[in-house]
């Protein structure tokens, strides 16, 4: 590492060792304590609500502000809230069977855990993240995005209005904070992003035998069987996937379509973006591209399907000049089965594109999705249980969807999570409070004879012997 790298990491270690003191030297916290904390983050997204919509406004260029009321306030509102609710309960020690006498696991707080969170919903991370690491009475300490500049800088101040350093604490930066971040040697390592940069993570977090969480994305494929209505499934697809303008890790990110409805989807689609976003430059709802580089290597991906020959399909309801705009808003595109080996086929897209692919037999889709790294999210509309069956039982995937896009994602009472290329481990609800719980096995023997000691006596030889059997 550099000077300035070891500086970095230097002060960051400062607050990382303060908060493991305070986890040592006092009790660990209370049911009623932890719901106090927890109901510290509730007054900031309630107080703050306003300042986060508008910071959050500056970073994009544009987001729609009732979107970021509901997904970024809203959501984490309600979980903080329902994790409050449920404290005392999952704190419970959790009685397990034994024959030779008591056995329960005890739920215990890990000590110091680090989240690193991603710029496309910060609030929802930070705050949900906050929930569960609290509730299993951890002290945080939270990297946020450099994308999002004034909202971090916003996350920052308010937190240290109600946290001692010593509890919770917001680290700012750019890449060099976050590889010195992940170099710490927390008691567990939350990260969300994309793939590329989670095995750098857990590449870092080894270093101290760190156990991470890495929830990454992926490329979460939509199905629309034979027997689904078509105009009906298209509107909820095209509602998740303009949501945010597709800046979702759970986003549909490739529809397969049946090949004889082709044209009936791409008039659904056109239907449902002209209902959903008649307009789109000057839409409060319809949000705008984080930043150039994005708005580039989306704009790539296009000319490179574009330079292949694929049918690339706008979706401009007022037919309207997007050159020129102070923002980087983006016009919403079909691709009509592009290529495997194009860029938009194999990294996520996190945009407003979206490719279909035609199909012909049910395997064929199924045998497609398993040939890829498995996704974080996975969509099936349809009315038929037998495929409906094969879809959940022949694929693997984060999380399922049925009849709709995202849901799955906002079930507290759900783990959420990826596996494989998607991710790693699960929180939420109580899953999270599992994740950063060390879930201690404790045993209380009874008085009586134990055929483990010596001297092993012709007693002891029968008893032994009469249970080993079939």
């Amino acid at each position: 590492m550099s000077a300035n790298e070891n500086l970095i990491a230097a002060d960051i270690r400062v607050i990382l060792d303060k908060q493991r003191a305070a986890c040592l030297t006092q009790e660990p916290w209370t049911a009623e304590q932890r719901c106090e904390l927890i109901d510290r983050a509730i007054g900031l997204l309630v107080d703050y609500q306003d300042e986060i919509v508008q910071a959050l406004n500056d970073d994009f260029g544009h987001r729609s502000h009732d979107f970021t009321r509901l997904v970024d306030v809203l959501g984490p509102l309600a979980s903080l809230k329902y994790t409050r609710a449920n404290i005392a309960q999952w704190m419970q020690p959790e009685p397990r069977t034994s024959d030779r006498g008591e056995a329960w696991v005890q739920y215990q707080p890990l000590g110091v855990v680090g989240i690193l969170t991603a710029w496309n919903f910060p609030g929802n991370m930070v705050f949900n993240g906050l929930a569960g690491a609290l509730a299993a009475g951890n002290r945080v300490m939270i990297k946020v995005s450099e994308f999002n500049p004034n909202t971090s800088a916003l996350l920052q101040r308010i937190v240290r209005e109600v946290y001692a350093e010593d509890e919770v604490a917001i680290i700012t930066g750019g890449p060099d904070v976050g590889q010195a971040f992940c170099r710490q040697p927390f008691d567990h390592l939350l990260f969300t992003g994309a793939s590329s940069i989670g095995k750098h993570v857990m590449h870092a977090a080894a270093e101290n035998l760190v156990p991470v969480t890495l929830e990454l994305g992926g490329k979460s494929p939509t199905i629309i069987s034979r027997t689904a209505d078509m105009k009906a499934a298209v509107s909820k697809i095209i509602a998740g996937k303009l949501h945010n303008a597709g800046q979702i890790c759970l986003a549909p990110d490739y529809v397969f379509v049946p090949e004889e409805q082709q044209e009936a989807f791409v008039a659904a689609v056109r239907e449902a973006v002209a209902t959903l976003y008649p307009t789109l430059l000057d839409n409060p709802d319809y949000t705008s591209v984080i930043n150039a580089r994005h708005f580039e290597r989306l704009h790539g991906y296009l000319n490179e399907a574009r330079a292949a020959g694929v049918e690339l399909i706008e979706l401009n309801p007022a037919d309207e000049d997007f050159d020129g705009q102070p923002f980087h808003k983006m016009v919403p595109t079909l691709l009509r089965d592009p290529g495997d080996q194009l860029q938009v086929m194999q990294d996520e897209i996190f945009g407003p594109l979206l490719p279909f692919k035609p199909y012909s037999s049910f395997a064929e889709v199924v045998g497609y999705i398993n040939s890829r790294p498995r996704p974080l999210g996975l969509y099936y509309f349809g009315n038929d249980a037998a495929e409906e069956s094969f879809v959940l039982n022949r694929t693997t995937s984060g999380g399922v969807t049925l009849n709709d896009v995202l849901r799955h994602g906002g079930v507290e009472t759900l783990p959420f999570g990826g596996v494989g290329n998607s991710g790693m481990g699960c929180y939420h609800g109580f899953d999270g409070f599992r994740t950063f719980s060390h879930g201690k096995s404790v045993f209380r023997g009874v008085d009586g004879p134990d055929v483990m000691r010596p001297p092993y006596s012709a007693q002891v030889r029968q008893i032994v012997g009469s249970m080993i059997k079939r």
